[in-house]
């Protein structure tokens, strides 16, 4: 199967960047450099693990999950189906995050996932310590090599606890900053997202009936663990400004500053006491 090919099978498909995932397909399975690739779009590669990425890829399994790691701010993560895939437009709490926490601070980062909000701010942050809670073992295990690979474990506490039940962090747990990117969209509107989005784990996804339920429970439940000039951060859907607006506001965090991603959407939500 030559590139061309590949592409065209891709395009066939439905996949809207197909030259892109063709060349990073073949580079993974064939070990040919991607921007090789593209030069010599006939070559043909006799690749039984590449023809098996390219069928799953036709049926929108994720390229990300084929090759088994992605790109995310200046670092590299392991991704696997038990853990929601890195997107840029995260990287705006990262950037935030860095901006804001004060010096040596000790942060949390809840629903951790891979764990590249947290792995990403330490490793740009280097006084900083964070605390990643993650409900799931198997994910926050993914979390744990990310930090490895990345050179921040040691500044890096993995704690596996559902955030939803009484009690899930320790009683002493101060943060300067709690970061999270918590599931959020609306349980009626999974169904239509792009068909990659069915291999990702629902959980990380499923923010009940209005998408609220994490950001309810995180503010008002949590809030005692901030210290008394502490703050949240949070990414949000494009249309939940107002609502994180409400919640922060009953809960006595009446300050909130919204920050827009690289498209022009509201993503990220910035809770403060004053």
């Amino acid at each position: 199967m030559t590139y061309h090919e590949l592409c065209k099978r891709l395009l066939n498909a439905g996949i809207e960047n197909a030259e892109w995932d063709a060349a990073l397909l073949i580079e993974h399975f064939c070990g040919v450099n991607a921007a090789k690739v593209r030069l010599f779009g006939d070559r043909d590669y006799n690749c039984a693990g590449l023809d098996a990425a390219a069928e799953r890829r036709e049926q929108r399994y994720p390229l990300q999950y084929l090759i088994g790691q992605w790109q995310f701010y200046r670092q590299t993560y392991e991704v696997s189906p038990d853990c929601l895939i890195p997107r840029a437009d995260t990287e705006i709490l990262v950037e935030e995050a860095i901006r804001l926490l004060p010096q040596g601070a000790h942060f949390a980062d809840f629903c951790t996932g891979s764990g590249c909000i947290a792995v990403s701010v330490l490793a740009e942050r280097g006084d900083t310590t964070a605390m990643a809670v993650e409900k799931f073992p198997n994910t926050l295990a993914i979390a744990e090599r990310n930090a490895r690979r990345n050179g921040v474990r040691e500044r890096f506490v993995p704690l596996c606890a559902d955030l939803l039940e009484t009690n899930c962090l320790p009683k002493a747990a101060s943060f300067d900053a709690i970061l999270s990117n918590p599931p959020y969209i609306r349980a009626g509107d999974l169904e239509s997202l792009a068909p990659e989005i069915d291999a990702e784990p629902r959980a990380a996804l499923d923010g009940g009936a209005d998408g609220l339920i994490f950001y309810r429970r995180i503010i008002k439940e949590l809030s005692h663990h901030l210290k008394p000039n502490g703050f949240f951060l949070f990414e949000i859907g494009y249309d939940q400004a107002d609502d994180l607006r409400q919640i922060g506001a009953n809960a006595g965090f009446p300050n909130c500053r919204i920050v827009k991603d690289y498209g022009g959407n509201d993503r990220v939500a910035v809770l403060t006491r004053t």
